[in-house]
């Protein structure tokens, strides 16, 4: 994982968010590749009535399925970068993703981390840019 582009600064705080993201997309993914398999369907304003005279709109359907398997293949695509990467990392790498980016309670200041690690804060800044670089370079984001 060596640094052979320098990052742009707004990708590198993109990677970081898609850091902060994983679990929530992990969930976000299920969710679109259950209404694209099982159909969402809008509620009922005809309660208690009969069949609408409404017609259906297939066209409009097929655009909603289309922006959302879009955006599914996005959001598979980070997710695979984010995870590829991370199961490549020693164990105290891993460690740096979890503290930094995974645990519920972002308390826990850089000297925090580096305290936990047994490392130098440097040393665990140097480990971040080294994963963001990497997960960047796994999207084709530099």
């Amino acid at each position: 994982m060596g640094a052979t582009v320098k990052l742009h600064k707004s990708t590198f705080q993109h990677v970081e968010a898609e850091l902060y993201r994983y679990h929530e997309t992990k969930r976000e993914i299920t969710r679109i590749k259950n209404d694209i398999l099982y159909g969402t369907s809008p509620p009922d304003e005809n309660v208690g009535g009969g069949r609408s005279n409404i017609p259906g709109d297939p066209t409009g359907r097929a655009g909603t399925l289309l922006a959302s398997y879009r955006l599914l293949q996005h959001m598979v695509r980070v997710v695979d970068a984010i995870e590829t990467i991370y199961n490549q990392l020693p164990e105290e790498k891993k460690k740096l993703i979890e503290l930094k980016y995974w645990t519920k309670s972002q308390e826990l200041s850089w000297d925090g981390i580096a305290m936990q690690l047994h490392v130098s804060r440097n040393t665990a800044i140097n480990w971040r840019d080294e994963i963001v670089q990497a997960i960047a370079e796994h999207l084709g984001w530099w």
